[in-house]
């Protein structure tokens, strides 16, 4: 018969890490996915450095890791996305209206 596992025998960093990874994955359209995903990545590093003594949680912070890398990653490439758009479209930030706003913006990127 196994064991019981006790409390102390669980690796809660491991479930942290997953826990912010999944998070800041679903966040990091919005920028915040990428600080909370380093908090993971960081999370996931020691949790997986800890389920190396006890054997447990490693599953947890690797998909952890894997999730808060994937959050940076998704966070970078929006940042970039809205600096190129800022920029293409930088002489279209005039209060005349929404319409104008959107011939504006369209001329910018398609060039017509």
């Amino acid at each position: 018969m196994p064991a019981p596992h006790t409390a102390s025998s669980k690796n809660g960093m491991a479930g942290a890490a997953l826990v912010l990874g999944v998070i800041s994955l679903s966040t990091s359209i919005v920028f915040l996915g990428g600080l909370l995903g380093v908090i993971g990545l960081v999370l996931g590093a020691v949790a997986l450095k800890t389920a190396g003594r006890t054997g447990t949680g490693q599953v947890a912070a690797i998909t952890g890791m894997v999730t808060s890398v994937l959050a940076i990653a998704v966070s970078v490439l929006v940042a970039v996305f809205f600096v190129w758009y800022a920029n293409k479209t930088q002489g279209c930030y005039q209060p005349d209206g929404f319409q104008q706003y959107k011939q504006c913006v369209r001329q910018h990127l398609t060039g017509k």
